[in-house]
């Protein structure tokens, strides 16, 4: 029998220790992420899963307001969610999790649910079990983002070799230019970058801001990491990298300032990045999704193909009562 309980902050330790020894759990997922934001930003409706009493399964969620209805969401304040599961997940408890899930939502007064799935390389035990479970108790697909993804070799020249010409050409005359890569503190100077970038060729804005970037950085000092492209003491680039798990590195911010664009930075920041990476015993690099709204840019997938990288699905699935 699976019951369903609201999460409370009493539950926070708890929490932690499933996200940590779970199957699919990530730095999205974690409260201490999921907590950083001012707590009248989101209403937090995450969800704790019992099976015979015990906690196994979470869902980390908010309430939203559309057009006068009331919807559950995949936490807004992390960029995937979903259902943080255990590797031996069941294909029966996969079923009842959702069918539950229904039953609590409807009986609460949701109009509907929206979840967005960690892509599947997310999962130490590869497992479609929720995507059916989802599709087989209503819910449909309503977005399906492609990220670019680079399997890592056990050398980052390996990885080399995996460029396309271009890039590989790009990246010698980077290392022949003098910049430097490094890890770096100053946020500021990145996100001066990144924030100018994002205005001339999108007009959009960052996912953070530059406090917020700041404040998770000290939070997870380890696992969120700024890695910049210095000319001399000049940043002209950098990548902001989290962690997400002991396989999975995400570079969550990528961005170059384009006067500086003939030294290549991002080409020679990749290659430091790859060769750290690889020595740290990481499996996969996620390069982030380069559709939105299910609209791609062609340019940035073929800038992430010249690495070697190949798309997976990131998606939504949705039921609306």
């Amino acid at each position: 029998m699976i019951n369903i309980e609201r999460y409370n902050n009493s539950f926070s330790d708890e929490w932690e220790k499933i996200v940590q020894f779970s199957n699919n759990g990530t730095i999205f997922h974690k409260r201490k992420f999921l907590s950083y934001h001012h707590k009248d930003r989101f209403i937090d409706h995450s969800l704790i899963f019992y099976k015979n009493n015990k906690p196994f399964t979470l869902l980390p969620a908010a309430e939203i307001n559309e057009s006068g209805k009331k919807i559950l969401v995949s936490h807004p304040g992390a960029s995937m969610g979903s259902f943080v599961t255990p590797s031996n997940l069941s294909f029966n408890d996969s079923l009842e999790l959702v069918n539950q899930l229904n039953i609590y939502i409807e009986k609460l007064n949701f109009s509907g649910i929206r979840i967005t799935l960690p892509p599947i390389i997310y999962n130490k035990r590869k497992s479609n079990y929720m995507d059916y479970s989802l599709l087989k108790n209503g819910y449909t697909y309503v977005k399906r983002e492609v990220s670019s993804i680079l399997f890592l070799e056990d050398s980052v020249e390996k990885n080399v070799n995996k460029f396309k010409p271009s890039h590989r050409q790009a990246l010698r005359k980077a290392q022949r230019s003098g910049l430097v890569i490094k890890k770096s503190d100053d946020f500021n100077s990145f996100y001066n970058i990144l924030k100018k970038n994002l205005k001339s060729r999108h007009n959009v804005s960052p996912t953070h801001t530059v406090d917020e970037l700041l404040r998770l950085n000290k939070l997870f000092k380890k696992d969120i990491v700024l890695y910049g492209a210095f000319l001399e003491d000049l940043m002209i680039g950098g990548v902001v990298n989290f962690a997400t798990n002991e396989d999975v590195i995400l570079s969550f911010y990528i961005s170059h300032d384009e006067e500086y664009q003939e030294y290549r930075p991002v080409n020679l920041l990749f290659y430091e990045i790859l060769k750290d990476a690889i020595s740290n015993k990481f499996k996969i690099l996620d390069f982030g999704i380069f559709t939105i709204n299910e609209e791609p840019n062609m340019g940035l997938a073929k800038f992430k193909e010249n690495f070697g990288s190949s798309g997976i699905f990131r998606d939504t699935l949705a039921i609306y009562f």
